[in-house]
């Protein structure tokens, strides 16, 4: 897994090294990934091993290591966990240009590399296995704030329901799924305490694999403040400005905003 330093990508990679996988942890080199490193390792059960892969999915010759690394290593990939992101806010729209282009790089691009590195030879072998890619809500429904961020995570979730459809046309028995995570405490937050609305990153994970084992797509998980049937008001709002004919994320447009209410009130 990717962005395996902190976080989502630490938690995952403690369940699975828990579980008895072998886990290759990929990060940007550093302390930070060392650290994550000896602690996946300290919870590794049944001979699992765990390799320190210090690579930056923005860079697509890496991430071709990255690959090559861990088949060597193990032989088969049966889990690839594209989870790596950065959430800088670079500006509006017509702002911060190489900003833009560096978070798009590791947000999206990072996703891509990996899938375009790992998948060939995961459908080679021909063995069971999974594709996750870690999305946002804020690609789904875009609140306005970092416009950057949403369209980055925007992005995956296109690129990963088309990655699912092409799995399941090629037939086989590898399968790809969008991790949504809700309010998450992780590095990204920039707060030193966990705010009581949020989840932690082991029980997002939870909830990853119990999605997983019901053979979930989407994978939409909640969070101490917001219940599933909140997220689906607020996404059906969201797919019914096209259909609808509103303006753009009306949600927040003070034209809506009764309208809006309203809406959720009789959910």
């Amino acid at each position: 897994m990717t962005g395996a330093a902190s976080g989502i990508g630490l938690a995952a990679a403690r369940c699975f090294a828990d579980l008895g996988l072998h886990v290759v942890m990929a990060d940007l080199p550093g302390e930070a990934l060392d650290r994550a490193v000896e602690t996946v390792r300290q919870a590794a059960t049944g001979g699992a091993r765990v390799l320190s892969a210090p690579c930056d999915v923005a860079d697509r010759v890496a991430v071709g290591h990255l690959a090559q690394t861990s088949f060597d290593a193990f032989g088969a990939v049966n889990v690839l966990m594209n989870n790596a992101a950065i959430g800088v806010n670079p500006g509006r729209t017509w702002e911060g240009g190489e900003g833009w282009r560096a978070l798009m790089d590791v947000n999206l691009w990072g996703v891509i590399h990996g899938v375009q590195a790992f998948v060939p030879r995961m459908l080679e072998m021909a063995l069971p296995g999974l594709v996750i890619n870690t999305g946002s809500k804020q690609g789904i429904t875009l609140p306005p704030g970092n416009s950057a961020y949403n369209t980055s995570k925007a992005g995956v979730k296109a690129y990963t329901e088309l990655l699912s459809h092409e799995l399941r046309q090629a037939g086989g028995t590898l399968s790809a799924h969008l991790l949504i995570p809700g309010f998450t405490y992780t590095g990204m937050t920039g707060r030193p305490e966990k705010p009581p609305a949020a989840w932690t990153a082991d029980q997002v994970i939870g909830f990853m694999l119990t999605s997983l084992a019901r053979g979930d797509f989407y994978i939409l998980c909640p969070d101490n403040d917001v219940a599933r049937e909140v997220d689906e008001r607020r996404v059906r709002w969201s797919a019914d400005d096209l259909i609808r004919n509103r303006p753009a994320l009306s949600r927040w447009h003070p034209d809506y905003q009764e309208a809006f209410a309203a809406f959720m009130a009789e959910g």
